[in-house]
C-alpha cells in the first residue's frame, strides 16, 4: 500500500549529540548567509537597459530533416508489415511537398526509421519539431514523439499518458500538454533538453506514435534557436522573454511558475523573487559578485543535507488526534457494546507515573518505571538464559500463572532492581554475569552433580548447551576468515538447495524462485539472511532456528542425524573448511604436528592432548595419501563453494588439510559452548 516506501510516515529522526551540534551549526551559517545574500540583493542597483525597448523575436531557423522521403539510409519500421503509408493531397490533408504519412490504429501503435547515414546534431537550445493533423472522426487518445541517438529513452507526449514509457515523470517520458487541435495542422515543438538529449547528439532515427485514431504526421526537423548574447543577458526583460521559449535548462519550479504569469498579473512579491533569482544566476555583472557566497551556501547546504541523511529514523505511532471510545464487549461479540472504558493502568499492576500521559507514550513510560513488575525482570531473564542456556525463570516466554516459578526468586529480583538502578545498561549488566563465579566455573558434570542438578537448574557447574543456528555457520565463516564484517544493510540470499522455494512461491511473488546471491553477500553474517517464512533456510531450521511464524523466546535445542549431515555436506561448511585449511598452511608452522595445533586451538580454545594430535596427524597423513593418488577427488572437493582458492598452494595437501578442519568444525565439542 506504501509502495514499499522505506520510511513511510510517521517517523521520526533520532540524532546523536554530535550530529545535533552539526546540523545546528550549518543551519546557523546558512541562516546568517541568506540574510546577508538577501541584504546585498535588496541594496543592488539595477537598471535594465531595455526594460522600455520592445523584445525582438528571437532568431529562430528551421532544418527540415525529412518531409516527403525519408533520411538517407534510414530503415523504415513499424507495427505491420507496411509501416510507413504516405498519402498525398488533395484526397487526403498534407502540410509540405507531396505527401503526409498517416496511420490508423488501436492500442498502441507506431511507425519509425533508424539508420539515417546523416544524423540530425543537437545544439545548445535547439528544439525539434514536427506537423501533426488528428482526424476530427477518429481522434487518438495519445501521441507521442521519439527520438534516437543509440536510445529511445528521449519522448515527448501529448494528452494521456499511454505511450511508451507511460508512468515515468521525467525525459523517456516527458508530457507536453493537452492534444492538438483537430481537424487542422499543427506544428509540435520540443526542447532537446527536456526529452535528455544534449549538445552535439546526434539523432539517427524518429518515431511517431499514437494510441488509437488516426493521425497524419508531415514535415520534420529541428528548429536553431540563438543563445541569448551578453548584452541581452544584462537586461531582465530581455532574458523573461527568451527563456519564455527557451524552456532548457530547466528553471527552479517557483521561478518558471512565476515566468508562466503575465508581468501584469504578477504580485509585488513575485515580481521581487524574480528578480532577485535574475541577479544572483544571469545578469553577468551582479552574478559574478555573487558567485562565491552562492558556492558557500549550495556547499554548506551539502553538508547539512549529508548530516541529515545520516540520522537514524525509525517508524513511530502516532495517536489519532480523537480519541477512539472503546467499551466493555459482552460475551466479546463487537456489536454487543456495554459500559465505557478509558486508558488506564489495572491497580492491581501499580500506579503509572504520576506526569504518565493516557496514551501509548504513558503505556511506555509505565513499562520501564521503576514501580513496574515485570519489564526489568524478563529482560534479565532473558540474558540470564542467553549466557546460561536457561532462564532463572525456565518458561522466558511466559511469566503468567501458568509459567514456571523462578528457581532463585532473590536473585531474580535483585538483578531487576540492579538493571534499573545502572540506568538500564545492558553492557554493564552482561559484563555482570560473564564475570560472576557462576558463570565462570567448569561445565564438567560429575556422577554426582548429576544426581543431585541433573538440569543444572541449582547453578551446580558451568553452562553446556549446543550453539544457536546462526552462530554455528557464524562461527564457521569467521575461522575460515570469510565472515564479512560489514553491519547494516539489505537481507542476502547464500547458499541454499534449488527449487525448495517453488511449491510455497505465489505467482508474480519476487520470492517465488530462490535466487542465489554471490560475492561477499555470501559470506555476511547469518542475521542479514533472508528469510521466507513458509520456507525457511533448510540450514538454519535443522538446528532448530523458528520459522519466525510467531516470536519465540526460548528455542528447542535438539540432537539429530540431520545436524550432522549439514555440517558434513552444505556447501557452507565445506568452503569454510577449504579456507580454513588454507590459513594453517600459510599462517602456522611448515610441519604436521604445528598445522595441527594451531588449527585445533584456533577452533577449540584448547591445546590438544597427545592422543587427540596422534589422531589427527595420522588422519592427514591417510588423506595426503590418498589424494596423491586421486587428484581429481582432491580438485572436486576444493571446487565447493564461490570464493577462489589459493592457487599457490598444494592442491593435494590443500585437500587434506581440507578434510581435517572438516573434521574440527564436525566436533560435538565445536558446536556446543562450554
Amino acid at each position: 500500500m506504501d509502495g514499499n516506501a522505506l520510511l513511510p510516515p510517521p517517523a521520526v529522526k533520532v540524532p546523536s549529540e554530535t550530529q545535533r551540534a552539526d546540523q545546528k551549526r550549518l543551519s546557523d551559517q546558512l541562516a546568517t548567509l541568506r540574510t546577508e545574500i538577501k541584504s546585498s540583493i535588496a541594496a543592488w542597483e539595477y537598471v535594465d537597459p531595455f526594460a522600455d525597448v520592445t523584445p525582438e523575436p528571437l532568431a529562430k531557423q528551421d532544418k527540415v530533416w525529412f518531409d516527403d522521403a525519408l533520411p538517407t539510409g534510414a530503415k523504415p519500421q513499424g507495427n505491420d508489415a507496411n509501416p510507413w503509408k504516405f498519402v498525398s493531397a488533395p484526397d487526403h490533408p498534407v502540410f509540405s511537398g507531396e505527401n503526409s504519412s498517416v496511420r490508423t490504429g488501436e492500442g498502441l501503435t507506431q511507425h519509425f526509421f533508424t539508420g539515417a547515414k546523416e544524423p540530425l546534431v543537437i545544439g545548445e537550445n535547439d528544439q525539434l519539431f514536427a506537423y501533426v493533423y488528428l482526424d476530427p472522426k477518429n481522434p487518438p487518445e495519445t501521441i507521442q514523439l521519439q527520438f534516437n541517438d543509440g536510445s529511445w529513452e528521449h519522448r515527448a507526449y501529448w494528452g494521456a499518458d499511454k505511450g511508451h514509457g507511460a508512468g515515468r515523470k521525467n525525459a523517456s517520458n516527458f508530457r507536453q500538454g493537452d492534444l492538438p487541435e483537430t481537424g487542422k495542422w499543427v506544428r509540435l515543438e520540443v526542447s532537446s533538453g527536456s526529452v535528455g538529449l544534449k549538445k552535439g547528439s546526434k539523432l539517427n532515427g524518429w518515431a511517431f506514435t499514437q494510441f488509437s485514431g488516426t493521425v497524419h504526421w508531415d514535415q520534420a526537423g529541428i528548429v536553431t534557436i540563438a543563445p541569448l548574447s551578453p548584452e541581452r543577458q544584462e537586461s531582465l526583460a530581455a532574458w523573461e522573454h527568451y527563456r519564455l521559449t527557451v524552456k532548457h535548462p530547466a528553471l527552479p519550479a517557483a521561478m518558471q511558475k512565476i515566468l508562466d504569469i503575465e508581468k501584469e498579473k504578477r504580485s509585488a512579491g513575485q515580481t521581487k523573487q524574480l528578480r532577485e533569482y535574475y541577479l544572483q544566476h544571469v545578469n553577468p555583472t551582479s552574478r559574478e559578485h555573487f558567485a562565491k557566497p552562492l558556492k558557500q551556501e549550495s556547499t554548506w547546504e551539502k553538508e547539512l543535507a549529508a548530516v541529515v541523511k545520516s540520522i537514524p529514523s525509525t517508524l513511530v505511532m502516532e495517536e489519532r488526534k480523537a480519541p477512539r471510545q472503546a467499551y466493555i464487549l459482552e460475551r466479546g461479540q463487537y456489536t454487543e457494546k456495554r459500559e465505557k472504558v478509558s486508558s488506564r493502568i489495572p491497580e492491581w499492576l501499580g500506579a503509572s507515573p504520576a506526569e504518565a500521559p493516557a496514551n501509548r507514550l504513558g503505556l511506555a513510560q509505565w513499562l520501564v518505571s521503576p514501580t513496574h513488575p515485570l519489564t526489568a525482570r524478563v529482560t534479565v531473564n532473558r540474558y540470564w538464559q542467553h549466557f546460561f542456556g536457561t532462564g532463572l525463570v525456565k518458561t522466558a516466554e511466559d511469566f503468567g500463572v501458568q509459567g514456571e516459578h523462578p528457581s532463585h526468586p532473590d536473585l531474580l529480583d535483585w538483578l531487576a532492581v540492579d538493571f534499573i538502578e545502572s540506568g538500564w545498561d545492558v553492557k554493564r549488566f552482561q559484563k555482570l554475569l560473564v564475570m560472576s563465579a557462576t558463570y565462570r566455573q567448569s561445565s564438567r558434570v560429575t556422577a554426582e552433580t548429576t544426581a543431585r542438578d541433573p538440569e543444572n537448574r541449582l547453578l551446580s557447574h558451568g553452562p553446556r548447551f549446543r550453539l544457536d543456528a546462526e552462530v554455528i555457520r557464524d562461527q564457521a565463516l569467521a575461522l575460515s576468515g570469510l565472515m564479512v564484517g560489514e553491519i547494516g544493510g539489505k537481507s542476502v540470499r547464500p547458499y541454499q538447495p534449488a527449487g525448495l522455494w517453488k511449491p510455497v512461491g505465489f505467482g508474480g511473488s519476487n520470492t517465488s524462485v530462490f535466487k542465489q546471491d554471490s560475492g561477499s553477500k555470501l559470506y555476511r553474517r547469518s542475521m542479514y539472511t533472508f528469510w521466507k517464512r513458509t520456507s525457511p533456510p533448510p540450514a538454519m531450521t535443522a538446528f532448530d532456528a523458528p520459522n519466525r511464524e510467531t516470536c519465540q523466546v526460548r528455542r528447542a535445542r535438539t540432537n539429530t542425524p540431520l545436524q550432522a549431515l549439514v555440517l558434513m555436506n552444505d556447501v557452507q561448511f565445506i568452503e569454510a573448511a577449504r579456507k580454513f585449511a588454507e590459513r594453517v598452511m600459510r599462517e602456522s608452522g611448515p610441519d604436521v604436528s604445528q598445522r595441527v595445533t594451531f588449527a585445533f586451538r584456533s577452533v577449540l580454545a584448547r591445546q590438544p592432548s597427545p592422543s587427540e594430535l596422534g589422531l589427527l596427524e595420522r588422519a592427514f597423513g591417510d588423506y595426503h595419501a590418498e589424494f596423491k593418488e586421486t587428484p581429481e577427488s582432491s580438485t572436486k572437493l576444493l571446487a565447493a563453494g564461490e570464493s577462489s582458492r589459493d592457487e599457490a598452494l598444494d592442491v593435494s595437501e590443500l585437500a587434506a588439510w581440507t578434510m581435517i578442519t572438516h573434521l574440527l568444525l564436525n566436533l560435538s565439542e565445536t558446536v556446543t559452548k562450554g
